[in-house]
């Protein structure tokens, strides 16, 4: 997963250019295009969320705006990638997704073999279906 982390512009509800919607929409053909893209949007301002805070059985509704903008995420993109060194490559060729100073973060998603040492049978058959083929049939 690649986050488009948050800038004061993009928290203000900054709406990006057409040069830039352009730009973007010209990437995301090209990664459609490589099969690598498999979805991606962009988040309303945090001023427009909520968080929900656990504490064991509790639970605490928290709205936004949250603070420290630059650890906030302003979009997103769910890519299909071989490894970590094609994602970086992919995300070199990204137009810079805000007007001024920007980042990416990407963190490959957890799959089922990483929980592999977890997984007692009932679980594999509760969760084993995430391809949409029963367990057994793998």
């Amino acid at each position: 997963m690649v986050f488009v982390k948050a800038t004061e512009d993009s928290e203000r509800g900054v709406m990006p250019s057409a040069e830039m919607l352009e730009a973007m929409g010209k990437f995301n053909e090209e990664l459609a295009e490589a099969g690598i893209m498999v979805e991606g949007d962009g988040l309303k301002p945090s001023s427009q969320g909520k968080r929900i805070a656990f504490d064991g059985p509790s639970r605490l509704v928290i709205d936004g705006p949250f603070a420290e903008t630059k650890e906030l995420v302003a979009g997103y993109w769910l890519w299909n990638v071989r490894d970590m060194d094609e994602a970086v490559a992919w995300a070199r060729r990204c137009p810079n997704p805000m007007p001024g100073p920007s980042e990416l973060e990407i963190r490959p998603l957890y799959e089922m073999e990483d929980f592999a040492e977890s997984l007692t049978p009932e679980l594999v058959e509760l969760f084993g279906r995430t391809d949409g083929k029963p367990a057994k049939d793998r």
